[in-house]
């Protein structure tokens, strides 16, 4: 979006332009770095510089002294030919991007960052790809992954089982890592899959010296070409590069709002570790599905009317009436401790009950798992027929729920879907060796 009102003015009578080197002074501050297209979102009166850094800043020109210091380019990619390089000795991988950091092309000559929307585009941003397998890759969605919607969820599955069915020999998703997990485990309830599907993503983004961009989408390749046949998510395993984990996608949480490794598995290992050209299973500790052992099926039928609800002191029980009167098909309560809420939530979960409303009971605690028969509460919630599922993450319950509602609105088969462990995202077995990480 280009520049409006006074500031536009005030740069074409400056001869300043969009990839232009300028200085920004004022007081007790200066700025030198490229012109960047204003985004829709910011101040009109706001200028976009990319430092030498590689971090991208806002000024307000307010009291501020703007000078030329070179020219530059506006920016653009110039699209060359690329040599695929299929073959037939090759896998087959199809790329699904969704929007995120980690499917970005960078114009060199101007730092610009432009979405990848074809295969061509990831090839030039990575073309180390074709060394290892034959790639496609189309875009399905181009959004910030907090946009992402449940349509969305239903949308990506077909698209992955369309991509299976037509030959893929894995699929790799380009996500942003915000709600990754979200869609990870969404995706394990909606999909029975003989080949690997791996998202992957991006804390940095690719326009910067320390983006793990590269690293993320080369694991997630040499996932998607291994015998876990899976939905899983493929990101750093530490601050450095070069290693990977591959966590199960109803078990990983983004645990850090910045740092590359980011996500952990939760109440288990990782089901793989990646370094360089050697992936290795964790197949000692975790059972997986291997490749080919289930037949591709879609299941997406999902519900878009099912909240998570966080218990804290203070709050107000009526937020329960809310989704009630508004329809709801499930609440899923991320409750404290073992599993609990206060005693007026309770009274309202028992209007749900009477409502036949199916309410599931997770535990706000990272690590652990409910056991609402410990104390009163517990056991008053379970007469109201709340459902509790072990260690089951949050966020897995909420996907699990929606896809659980989508399925049927039998409340007796909800319960029994919910207390079942169809994607390994629950376990009965629990022990503490996975409450520390080191």
């Amino acid at each position: 979006m280009a520049y409006e009102g006074y500031l536009k003015e005030f740069l074409e009578l400056s001869d300043i332009t969009v990839g232009d080197k300028i200085k920004v002074t004022k007081p007790g501050m200066e700025h030198e770095g490229m012109l960047l297209e204003k985004p829709d979102y910011s101040n009109e009166n706001t200028l976009i510089v990319k430092l030498s850094s590689g971090y991208n800043i806002g000024i307000d020109v307010k009291n501020a002294k703007i000078e030329k210091i070179s020219e530059g380019k506006k920016p653009k990619i110039e699209l060359d030919p690329v040599d695929k390089q299929f073959s037939e000795e090759k896998d087959n991988l199809s790329i699904l991007s969704t929007g995120g950091t980690v499917a970005s092309v960078i114009d060199y000559k101007t730092g610009a960052v432009h979405p990848a929307f074809t295969a061509d585009d990831l090839l030039r941003a990575t073309p180390e790809l074709v060394d290892y397998a034959n790639i496609t890759a189309k875009a399905i969605f181009n959004i910030l992954s907090e946009n992402m919607k449940v349509e969305y969820w239903k949308e990506t599955a077909q698209a992955v089982y369309d991509e299976i069915n037509n030959g893929a020999d894995g699929v790799i998703i380009a996500h942003g890592t915000d709600t990754m997990h979200y869609t990870a485990s969404a995706l394990s309830f909606m999909l029975d899959t003989p080949v690997p599907v791996v998202l992957t993503g991006a804390q940095r983004s690719s326009d910067r010296p320390s983006s793990d961009a590269f690293t993320n989408l080369m694991a997630s390749v040499k996932a998607a070409k291994s015998d876990i046949a899976e939905v899983s998510i493929c990101m750093h395993n530490n601050e450095d590069d070069p290693t990977c984990d591959l966590h199960r996608g109803t078990r990983a949480r983004k645990m850090h709002t910045s740092r590359r490794d980011t996500f952990t598995s939760i109440n288990m290992n990782p089901i793989a570790t990646i370094t360089n050209d050697e992936i290795t299973i964790n197949d000692t500790e975790v059972k997986y599905t291997k490749r080919g052992e289930v037949e591709l099926a879609l299941n997406n039928e999902i519900s878009e009317k099912v909240a998570l609800i966080k218990m804290y002191p203070g709050i107000d029980p009526e937020i329960v009436d809310i989704y009630i009167d508004r329809d709801y098909e499930g609440i899923v309560i991320e409750g404290t401790g073992l599993g609990h809420c206060s005693d007026e939530v309770i009274d309202k979960i028992a209007r749900a009950n009477d409502e036949k409303i199916p309410v599931v009971m997770t535990s706000q605690c990272i690590f652990g798992r409910t056991n609402m028969n410990v104390y009163s509460s517990g056991r008053r919630l379970l007469h109201y027929n709340v459902i509790p599922v072990s260690d089951m993450l949050p966020e897995t319950a909420y996907t699990k729920l929606s896809w659980a509602c989508g399925q049927t609105d039998d409340a007796d088969e909800i319960r029994r879907i919910m207390q079942t462990n169809l994607k390994g995202e629950m376990d009965t077995t629990l022990s503490q060796k996975y409450f520390i990480k080191n």
